[in-house]
């Protein structure tokens, strides 16, 4: 038994999906052109798809196992049985994991910090923690870090590291679940998302202002494959497309992302002497749900972690980590975790394809500002 009544249960894995798990994991770093190693600086920002613990650091948010018992085997502040996309790439190039930027204890900022926070949105931009504010939380972490610098402090990042770095923004699922959230209109959905949009041209640029030249950024899943939505009381199966995803929510990702990549097009027209790479999670995630057998899944609509039982295992009020909520044995079938969040097992396969550059827009590798 784990802390707050989650269950901790030994994962069985099939050795066919064992040996895709550790091929996709052990090639990461084959895959990027040159490793950056202690050097690599990167500085993330969003919401919980790359929340390495800020959640839990800057709220005191208990996250208890099951979280995390894959891999660390303890709770990490990470909402997946272990490591999320954003580890792994961070593992392609050889450097730590980043830590997140509220955690006063144990943290090493050499290579970065991650400003990510579970729950994070792009609007309102005044609330914590927004993007804004995440942006603003940057600002004063460079201030301070030159300024101690300045004053003989080492083992802190530069001005140089802060020019070189790599500034990763993967944002908006929540923009969009709110929108649905609030029963909008698919049209007033829709209506919101050049607001949020705006919310990351402006992030991008004051990041720009700031010295930053390469920037990373995701655009947003297929938000109508997860079992949370999926769970919602619909009246019939008629807004479901062929593979059992919801059709509205999926198209409102659409459309976010088709205006996120004209916004990177521009942005790079207009910042002629910075890197944008647009990446299409969507593409990559909506695969694996299309084409999980092929990938060793079983269940890519159904939470591992959660209550109910088939066809989504997802219920609002007994979600992972509650004492009532039970786990399944065998994470590595499951391409979603808890409803919300990709299982460990999907995160490592995701994170492979990302880093083929096939997914990209330019074709760099993921390691490109190493060497720029």
């Amino acid at each position: 038994m784990g802390g707050g009544g989650g269950l901790v249960l030994w994962l069985t894995i099939s050795p066919a999906f064992l040996f895709l798990v550790v091929v996709a994991t052990l090639t990461l770093p084959a895959l990027v052109e040159s490793a950056c190693g202690s050097n690599a600086v990167v500085f993330n920002f969003g919401d919980s798809n790359s929340d390495t613990g800020g959640l839990m650091a800057g709220l005191g948010y208990q996250i208890f196992p099951p979280e995390g018992r894959l891999f660390f085997h303890r709770s990490t502040g990470r909402l997946c049985d272990g490591r999320l996309i954003l580890d792994f790439l961070c593992e392609s190039l050889h450097m730590s994991y980043l830590s997140p930027y509220l955690e006063s204890v144990g943290s090493d900022f050499r290579n970065g910090a991650n400003f990510a926070i579970a729950g994070s949105t792009a609007l309102p931009p005044d609330i914590p923690f927004s993007l804004h504010i995440q942006v603003n939380q940057f600002l004063r972490f460079k201030a301070r870090s030159l300024e101690l610098i300045a004053q003989g402090s080492k083992g802190l990042i530069n001005e140089e590291g802060f020019h070189k770095a790599l500034y990763a923004i993967d944002i908006g699922q929540n923009d969009l679940s709110a929108a649905f959230g609030a029963n909008l209109p698919f049209d007033q959905v829709i209506q919101r998302i050049p607001s949020v949009i705006s919310e990351i041209q402006t992030a991008v640029k004051t990041l720009y202002s700031s010295g930053g030249k390469s920037f990373w950024i995701h655009n947003t899943g297929p938000l109508g494959c997860l079992p949370q939505k999926l769970s919602l009381p619909r009246k019939d199966s008629s807004s479901l497309d062929r593979y059992g995803c919801l059709v509205p929510f999926n198209n409102a990702a659409k459309e976010f992302n088709a205006q996120l990549n004209i916004l990177c097009d521009e942005l790079r027209s207009e910042l002629n002497d910075a890197t944008i790479v647009y990446t299409d999670i969507f593409t990559i995630k909506y695969d694996i749900i299309a084409n999980h057998a092929t990938y060793g899944f079983e269940n890519p609509l159904m939470a591992c972690c959660g209550y109910g039982g088939p066809p989504y295992n997802f219920n609002q009020n007994i979600t992972c980590g509650n004492a009532a909520c039970p786990v399944c044995p065998e994470g590595s079938k499951y391409v979603n975790w808890d409803g919300v969040h990709y299982a460990e097992a999907a995160n490592a396969i995701v994170a492979s394809k990302i880093l083929t550059t096939e997914y990209s827009k330019p074709k760099v590798k993921f390691g490109f500002f190493c060497t720029a």
